[in-house]
C-alpha cells in the first residue's frame, strides 16, 4: 500500500498516465469486433474516474502542497478502485459472452 501511495499521492501526472492507458484501451477495444458489444464501452468509466482523480490530485498539489493527512483519499481510492474493477469485469463479461 505504501508503494501505491508513493506512486499516486501528489503525483497527478502518474494518475493521468493511468487514465491515458484506460482511454487507449477503450479506443483499442472499440476498434475490434468486440467494440460492437454494448458492454465494451465499460472502459470509459474507469478512464473518466482516473481522469477526475488526476484533476483532483493536481488541485490538491497546487493549492495545498504540504497536505500531510489526506482524508479525501479514503473516499477517492475506493470509488476509483470500484470503477476500475467494474469496467474490467464488464469488459471481460463482454468478451466471454461474444
Amino acid at each position: 500500500m505504501d508503494m501505491l501511495a508513493r506512486w499516486l499521492v501528489q503525483q497527478p501526472l502518474h494518475i493521468l498516465l493511468v487514465a491515458a492507458a484506460f482511454f487507449a484501451a477503450w479506443g483499442l477495444v472499440r476498434a475490434t469486433p468486440l467494440g460492437k458489444v454494448p458492454r465494451a464501452n465499460a472502459l470509459r468509466v474507469p478512464a473518466f474516474a482516473w481522469l477526475a482523480y488526476a484533476g483532483w490530485e493536481w488541485l490538491v498539489h497546487v493549492f495545498s502542497p504540504g497536505a500531510d493527512i489526506r482524508v479525501d483519499l479514503l473516499l477517492i481510492w475506493p470509488v476509483v478502485g470500484l470503477a476500475t474493477l467494474w469496467g474490467l469485469v464488464r469488459l471481460l463479461a463482454a468478451a466471454v459472452s461474444r
